[in-house]
């Protein structure tokens, strides 16, 4: 990763496109997911609409394995020329009064990218999975720390909830299917989605303001990083009710770039019937 890195950037975007196609071709259980999740959650598109999406999403990972290299490892110079960023304003005004804001994002191939190119405008604080190999640990911590202002492994809730009550800020992706902690079954493109209940819970033992990050590679090879106004009222009184709304901000996010969302996740393994989509 360190090596690719350093390639020039052309470089980087039309072998990007190539790798995409070859692990489209290679990795055949993870193209089968995308599919399906493709087929549920775009049900009006015809099937070469899809299988185009499909085709897209690959050549998005592929160009997103040169951005994740050159976030941890490399210069983001090239990719800081074409970034056009857009209401910065909303976050200020969400944290005026000293309250931590937690900016929700959700698991797009840009993420690592464009989560080290807002760092360059506002204090970004991450959440991530410890990683059981030594080397993974030890390269996770070192690229993000480059960037990142502070972070926390998952399991750290009272490290989170103290940054937050300091007026921090916290990047978070709760979008996945979760293994434990609390969580939900709420709508996500029409489905039954299992999703954690954590931002809800992060507000409400912090008080902090909940801001979504929107963030999308552009065709002409730039970035556009758009932060939307503070939800209001948030958190409720219900935490169902307030994922609901995380994930329908999520949907529309995915929605405006759906060859950028990481559709390889088996989003809906967990069903409230339990028969899985995938199976």
């Amino acid at each position: 990763m360190a090596l690719l890195a350093r390639l020039p950037w052309p470089w980087q975007r039309a072998l990007g496109r190539g790798l995409g196609a070859l692990l489209r071709t290679t990795l055949a259980g993870r193209r089968r997911i995308a599919e399906r999740n493709l087929s549920l959650c775009f049900p009006e598109l015809t099937a070469d609409a899809r299988a185009r999406l499909l085709r897209e999403h690959f050549a998005a990972i592929g160009i997103g394995v040169f951005e994740f290299a050159r976030a941890w490892w490399g210069s983001v110079d090239p990719l800081r020329r074409g970034t056009r960023v857009v209401g910065l304003e909303h976050l200020e005004a969400a944290r005026a009064d000293g309250r931590g804001v937690i900016v929700v994002s959700g698991h797009f191939t840009t993420l690592e990218a464009c989560g080290r190119l807002l760092c360059e405008h506002v204090p970004l604080a991450g959440m991530y999975r410890p990683h059981a190999q030594p080397a993974m640990e030890w390269a996770v911590r070192r690229g993000r720390s480059r960037y990142a202002a502070a972070m926390f492994p998952k399991q750290d809730v009272r490290g989170v909830v103290r940054h937050l009550k300091r007026g921090g800020l916290l990047w978070y992706a709760p979008d996945q299917d979760p293994s434990r902690g609390d969580s939900a079954y709420v709508p996500f493109f029409g489905q039954p989605a299992h999703s954690l209940t954590s931002t809800h819970q992060l507000a409400r033992l912090s008080g902090a303001s909940v801001v979504l990050f929107q963030h999308a590679r552009r065709e002409d090879g730039g970035y556009t990083l758009e932060l939307w106004p503070a939800f209001e009222g948030f958190p409720s009184t219900d935490a169902t009710a307030d994922t609901a709304r995380v994930m329908a901000g999520i949907e529309a996010m995915a929605r405006a770039a759906p060859e950028q969302y990481l559709w390889i996740h088996r989003r809906f393994k967990r069903q409230p019937d339990g028969v899985s989509p995938y199976a």
